[in-house]
């Protein structure tokens, strides 16, 4: 069994079909059906959406389970530049090996070796 499919099936034994429906932003029957292993199409987008909004980060910021959404939209806003925590929080992700573009190649002319 695939690991989406069991986050999938967790997601609806902890709320329901609806709820997870509501939350994936697809159809209640397209997740009754791919539960029942009778989804007509391909399960390639269906997987991505899962993973994206079900599966789990381990931000080191934090130090507890994120889901792939919340990452992202903490690395992706803009610098919060009014509050100090936020920026420390932002210029981590930044550089968090969650992050997929993340800067973290060190400039070959830095003052930080001086």
């Amino acid at each position: 069994m695939s690991a989406w499919i069991d986050l999938l099936k967790g997601e609806v034994d902890a709320t329901s079909i609806t709820a997870t429906a509501t939350r994936l932003g697809v159809s209640r029957t397209a997740v009754s059906l791919v539960l029942s292993d009778k989804y007509p199409a391909k399960t390639d987008r269906m997987a991505k959406r899962v993973v994206e909004v079900l599966g789990a980060v381990i931000c080191p910021v934090l130090g507890e389970s994120i889901t792939p959404e919340r990452c992202h939209g903490y690395r992706s806003m803009r610098a919060p530049t009014h509050n100090p925590i936020a920026m420390r929080h932002w210029r981590a992700c930044q550089r968090c090996p969650n992050n997929p573009t993340a800067q973290t190649d060190k400039p070959e002319n830095s003052n930080a070796d001086r």
